[in-house]
C-alpha cells in the first residue's frame, strides 16, 4: 500500500494525470485544474508524505526515493500503467525524479518552477543545514510565525503583493501539522535530493519546464534544463513569480492543455 491519501476525478479508462503540489501544499492545491481536465483524463491528487493526511508514515517514505515509490505503489493500486506528471516545485523535482528512474511509468512531464537539484556538494551541504534550522523552527515554534517568514523570501515576493491570495494561501497552510512538515523538510528537501543535472540529456520522454517570469531563477533553470535535453522545452508566464498555476492560473492551465493535447 502506498499510504499516501489522495483524491481522484474522472474515468479511469481515461489518460491519467497525477498531480504533485509543493511543500506545504497538498493534493486539493490541484482543484481548479482538475475541475477543467477530469472530463477528458483521469485526474489523481495525493498528499505527499507529511502533507495534508498523508501522516505518521515510516520513515523511508520521507525521502524522495520512498516517495517515488510510494507514488509507484498508489499508481498500481488505481491500475495506472502510465500517467501524465504535473509538479509544482518539491513535487516537480519528485515527478523529474520518477520519470528518470521509471520512464515506462510515465507519458510526458510538465515541471513547474522544478530544479533537478543543486549541483555543488558544498552548496547541497550548506541547504541541508539551512532546512535543518527551518525544521528545527517549526518544531520549536508556532506554525503561523513560520509561514509569516516563510512567505517573506524573495522567492514569493510577487505573491506576497497580492494580499488576498497570500492570505488564502496561509490560511490553507495552516491546516498541515509542524512536526510532519519539519520531516517532509528533512527528507525532500532539495540538499537531501541527488543532482540530476547530468541526467537529463537520457530524458525519455516530452516535459515542458513552466516558470513565471517574475522568478528569474527559475526561468534561468528551465531555459537551462531545456538546452541539455531535446525532450524538454521551456515556457515563460508573464506577470507571475514561483507558483504560476495560482498566480497566473489561466495562463498555466492554457500552457497545460495545449501541452497535453500534443502528447
Amino acid at each position: 500500500m502506498s499510504g499516501l491519501d489522495h483524491t481522484f476525478a474522472g474515468d479511469p479508462r481515461l489518460p491519467a494525470i497525477l498531480f504533485l503540489h509543493g511543500f506545504m501544499g497538498s493534493g486539493a492545491d490541484w482543484a481548479s485544474e482538475i475541475s477543467v481536465l477530469d472530463e477528458h483524463f483521469y485526474c489523481v491528487a495525493p498528499d505527499l508524505p507529511g502533507h495534508g493526511s498523508s501522516l505518521a508514515l515510516p520513515p523511508d517514505a520521507y525521502t524522495i526515493e520512498g516517495t517515488t515509490r510510494a507514488l509507484l505503489d498508489l499508481l498500481d493500486e488505481l491500475g495506472i500503467t502510465r500517467a501524465a506528471l504535473v509538479g509544482y516545485s518539491m513535487g516537480g523535482r519528485l515527478a523529474l525524479y520518477l520519470a528518470l528512474r521509471r520512464p515506462e511509468r510515465c507519458s510526458c512531464l510538465c515541471l513547474e518552477s522544478a530544479s533537478p537539484g543543486i549541483e555543488e556538494p558544498a552548496e547541497r551541504r550548506a541547504r541541508r543545514k539551512a532546512d535543518e534550522e527551518r525544521a528545527r523552527r517549526l518544531e520549536s515554534g508556532d506554525l503561523a510565525s513560520f509561514l509569516k517568514n516563510w512567505y517573506r523570501q524573495p522567492l514569493f515576493a510577487s505573491l506576497a503583493r497580492r494580499e488576498g491570495l497570500l492570505r488564502e494561501t496561509i490560511e490553507a497552510r495552516m491546516r498541515n501539522d509542524r512536526g510532519e512538515l519539519a520531516r517532509s523538510l528533512r527528507g525532500l528537501g532539495i540538499g537531501n535530493q541527488p543532482s540530476l543535472w547530468d541526467e537529463l540529456g537520457a530524458l525519455q520522454v516530452p516535459a515542458l519546464a513552466v516558470a513565471g517570469d517574475l522568478d528569474e531563477r527559475h526561468v534561468g533553470i528551465s531555459t537551462r534544463m531545456a538546452s541539455l535535453s531535446p525532450r524538454i522545452r521551456a515556457a515563460v508566464v508573464p506577470g507571475a513569480g514561483h507558483n504560476v498555476h495560482l498566480e497566473s492560473p489561466e495562463e498555466y492551465l492554457a500552457l497545460l492543455k495545449r501541452f497535453l493535447d500534443t502528447r
